[in-house]
């Protein structure tokens, strides 16, 4: 979230989480994971480039080509039990400009899942302001290095990143649409940390890579 909220900006906000719910939307729609990965790539290289919601400053957008990804990879798409756990508030702590700010969250759940052959599990977090939302952060052994250091984000349902869950009750979660927080790019913005616990011990090469990879390929 941007530190100031003007009133002029607030149906471009209204314009940026709807144009997001259409788009996860149409990837919990989807038969085929990678074309519509391919097409949530394109989608949000155009809201990057053009959005007045844009986490990239107005000035850099002139230059911007293309956020930096990985190559799909199904192996890091898996479907995790959700094991309840006893709730407990937390005030996690935030980047950006304002960085000694915290935001309230409350732990309630832990999913549960194999990654990359190894067993692994993350905390599930309910955001207790903006009337809540499943916020999962994580960090995994790219952190600081190919990818960006704080951690990304895998599920953010208050913003619309939400991949949905199957028919036997499994949250979905798809590592390859793991994306940057938007202080990642401009620290004008505020966003909470990935705690220390909600690591995974493998190297996730899926998803977005550290915004200014210069390895990272071009959009396909």
């Amino acid at each position: 979230m941007a530190g100031t909220l003007l009133p002029g900006d607030v149906l471009d906000l209204l314009d940026w989480k709807r144009r997001i719910l259409e788009l996860y939307a149409m990837v919990r729609q989807a038969d085929e994971p990678t074309a519509a990965w391919l097409s949530w790539r394109r989608a949000r290289d155009e809201l990057f480039a053009r959005h007045p919601q844009s986490p990239i400053p107005a000035a850099r957008r002139d230059a911007f080509g293309t956020l930096p990804y990985f190559d799909y990879d199904p192996g890091f798409r898996v479907q995790a039990n959700v094991k309840p756990a006893e709730p407990v508030r937390i005030d996690l702590a935030a980047s950006g400009d304002d960085a000694g700010a915290a935001v309230a969250l409350t732990r309630f759940a832990t999913a549960t899942f194999d990654l990359a052959g190894d067993p692994a599990s993350l905390e599930l977090f309910w955001l207790d302001a903006y009337g809540g939302g499943l916020f999962l952060p994580f960090r995994d052994a790219t952190s600081g290095g190919e990818t960006y250091g704080a951690g990304r984000y895998l599920l953010d349902t208050v913003k619309g990143s939400d991949l949905g869950v199957t028919d036997r009750g499994q949250l979905v979660l798809d590592f390859n649409f793991a994306h940057n927080p938007s202080c990642s790019y401009d620290p004008r913005w505020v966003c909470p940390l990935a705690p220390p616990g909600n690591r995974v011990s493998v190297p996730v090469r899926a998803g977005e890579r550290h915004p200014w990879d210069p390895a990272a390929k071009p959009r396909p």
